[in-house]
């Protein structure tokens, strides 16, 4: 079964909407494996509120933190840590829907980001990218970084407002392919999230 790790070219991105659009186009399951702050209205809460399918499972967190700033410092301010060999995928029949926490360099330690993450679960990427002034560099910096990283790229999906401009450059200078569009959502709700979905291809 397939197992895809979706991250973005930074935060509030709307990494949380494409996950929940993706677990319930696979019928997959959904592992946020660090959340920070937020608790009561995680985005594990979120992914499971916004599916409607029954296959999936939402598998809990490896570390849940209490302050929303980035895993690093709001590890220190709990008095903790974050050790990538605590962070272990779950075993599952299904597939695997993975969210991480902002971009690709956010710190999770004091020698180890998002990325390192990524290599170590040894998963495919879907990178989530949003048009506005600027998302062109950060999306060619991230997938570059990818690349470097030796790190597979299953596809790119773009969110918010479209460019079509903007995403025909980006796929032809990086020839990575775009999975799908999702444009703006105001209001969210599961009959959006199943409609959405349709205009992914993966």
């Amino acid at each position: 079964m397939a197992k895809y790790f979706i991250t973005g070219i930074g935060t509030g991105i709307g990494k949380t909407l494409i996950s929940a659009i993706l677990t319930e186009k696979l019928k997959a399951d959904y592992w946020k494996p660090i959340q920070s702050g937020d608790l009561e209205t995680s985005d594990s809460k979120t992914v499971a509120n916004l599916i409607s399918n029954q296959n999936t499972i939402i598998h809990p967190e490896s570390y849940c933190l209490t302050q929303p700033l980035s895993p690093h410092l709001s590890a220190k301010l709990d008095g903790i840590q974050i050790e990538l060999k605590n962070i272990i995928i779950p075993e599952t029949a299904n597939n695997l829907i993975i969210e991480g926490a902002g971009g690709l360099m956010v710190p999770l330690n004091e020698t180890q980001l998002i990325i390192d993450l990524i290599k170590k679960l040894e998963v495919e990427v879907i990178l989530v990218s949003q048009n506005y002034l600027g998302s062109i560099n950060h999306t060619l910096l991230s997938i570059n970084l990818l690349k470097q990283y030796e790190i597979p790229i299953k596809g790119i999906i773009f969110n918010g407002d479209e460019n079509k401009e903007s995403e025909r450059y980006i796929q032809q200078y990086t020839a990575i392919k775009k999975l799908g569009y999702v444009p703006s959502l105001i209001e969210i709700d599961r009959e959006k999230i199943i409609a959405a979905g349709a205009n992914i291809l993966i």
